[in-house]
């Protein structure tokens, strides 16, 4: 939604004129849309009764970033029995999946890379890209080998019980193929196959016109899955949704959206989030909303008359400022409303006292932002695969374990939804928390090449093993290289020498 607009389209800042420094100090979002859904209470029912019922299955990727090699990330349940009333399972396909994998891996080793590569994917599906413009490719650069080569991308997803494989190869000039293929529990059937300028449907497909027609209006930087769905061509949408509203991916310095849930007392996820705050420890006895007139709304007035023309009637906007203030505007009967976020504390007398979110500790703050990520991932129906960088960042580790927790809680063999995660918590390396199929290690070699291992590939990993003590040694990789100059570690010597004496 376009909050502001100046002529030729251009986004208008503080002064009228264009200003991206004021679009980077606030995000607004439009919750309800058309929909006008009141909260996202209705919209989780939703999904359990309509939403298909959303897993990713494998993804690998190659050439991209610091991954120079094939590298191969599954979900699929290796045959260890551990933790096996939590796993969801297929029975379409005889197969389980894991709810959740944790990436661990010292600095540069590639974890966030793999991030980057699920992120590169969805905003090329989703958003797609400007005619003539180029594609955010980011290949291996240390070797001369792999500089000329396309990243590839594949996907196997389950889709409303169905698993599908999406893959391509690009450049930073154009999609070099392209192919969608849906998976049974006896065969495979190709939908289609693109290379170049070319494509071949399967032949239940070759005389839909309408596809011919999408693909003929590709362009050589453009996903024909994309486009087929701007022209409002279907056959492959549930593939693009996929994408677009199963696949969320939280950075480090990302501030969760979904935070109005803490403002409204009859969402029904209200009561358990501020239920959990207290047990997690952040000295918060709950969250709510603070009602303010609009007129002492602190933005400046080319912001409120941005949302004075933009809200209309039932519609809701979440509005974030520079100072991490957090806001939702809502227009009832023509009047616009405005709540604040606010958390409470517990005062010695047995009252509370109001504090704003930014006087709130990063920990209590990243809490508060994660919470409704792992609610709605333990919702009923919930269809999310959530992925989280560095989901340790500004937790303590009992905090993050305990979230972790409540989310496991939630899994059975009929949920279907999953977490990734990278961290660098080994105290979370822990089978009594996760399985070894869960638990993968990021290593980056003397190349420069990133690896991806899961601990369920090493032999010597048993079930009754105190794994941290392994990785810590290095046996199993991903623990960053100190390496001490001679001069350093002659000093050392010369240090202990002396303190003996």
């Amino acid at each position: 939604m376009s909050l502001c607009s100046g002529g030729g389209g251009s986004e208008l800042g503080v002064d009228g004129n264009c200003s991206l420094t004021w679009l980077k100090r606030f995000f607004l979002f439009n919750l309800n849309k058309k929909e006008q859904t009141s909260t996202i209470c209705g919209q989780l029912k939703l999904f359990s009764l309509t939403m298909s019922k959303n897993m990713i299955i494998r993804f690998s990727v190659e050439n991209w970033m610091s991954f120079r090699d094939p590298v191969i990330f599954s979900m699929v349940a290796s045959r260890e029995r551990q933790h096996g009333d939590r796993l969801p399972k297929l029975r379409k396909y005889n197969t389980r999946v894991l709810p959740v994998a944790a990436i661990y891996g010292g600095n540069a080793s590639g974890k966030t890379n793999f991030f980057k590569a699920l992120n590169f994917a969805k905003m090329l599906v989703v958003r797609g890209t400007q005619p003539g413009s180029h594609l955010a490719v980011e290949g291996f650069r240390l070797d001369n080998a792999s500089i000329d080569k396309p990243s590839r991308f594949v996907f196997e997803l389950l889709i409303d019980e169905t698993i599908y494989e999406f893959a391509f190869s690009v450049t930073r000039k154009a999609v070099l193929d392209e192919k969608l293929v849906v998976i049974t529990s006896t065969s495979e059937r190709l939908l289609y196959s693109r290379r170049g300028n070319e494509i071949d449907f399967d032949e239940a497909l070759k005389k839909d016109q309408f596809l011919q027609f999408a693909f003929k209006g590709t362009r050589d930087n453009q996903l024909f899955l994309t486009n087929s769905v701007s022209q409002k061509v279907n056959n492959f949408r549930p593939v693009y949704d996929w994408f677009k509203d199963t696949l969320d991916l939280v950075a480090p310095d990302s501030r969760f959206e979904p935070f109005e849930q803490f403002l409204d007392d009859g969402h029904p996820l209200y009561a358990t989030m501020n239920k959990m705050l207290p047990q997690l420890d952040t000295g918060i006895a709950h969250l709510g909303g603070e009602d303010l007139p609009f007129e002492n709304i602190p933005l400046p007035e080319p912001m409120k008359m941005m949302l004075q023309e933009d809200v209309k009637e039932g519609m809701t906007i979440r509005l974030m400022s520079d100072k991490n203030e957090r806001f939702v505007f809502t227009r009832k009967n023509g009047e616009l409303i405005a709540k604040k976020l606010v958390t409470y504390h517990p005062k010695t007398d047995g009252t509370e006292a109001k504090f704003e979110i930014r006087h709130e500790s990063d920990g209590s703050q990243r809490v508060i932002d994660l919470l409704p990520a792992f609610l709605e991932l333990s919702a009923p129906g919930s269809k999310k695969v959530f992925v989280i960088d560095e989901v340790d960042r500004s937790l303590h580790t009992l905090l993050t374990r305990r979230l972790l927790e409540v989310y496991l809680a939630s899994c059975s063999a009929d949920t279907r939804s999953q977490l990734l995660l990278t961290t660098h918590d080994i105290l979370l390396m822990d089978q009594q928390l996760l399985r070894r199929d869960e638990m993968w290690v990021a290593e980056r070699k003397p190349t420069g090449a990133s690896t991806l291992l899961s601990f369920a590939e090493y032999k010597d990993v048993r079930y009754d093993k105190d794994i941290r003590k392994s990785y810590l040694q290095g046996r199993l990789g991903g623990v960053p290289r100190i390496l001490l100059s001679s001069n350093f570690a002659e000093s050392e010597k010369v240090q202990a020498a002396d303190e003996m004496q």
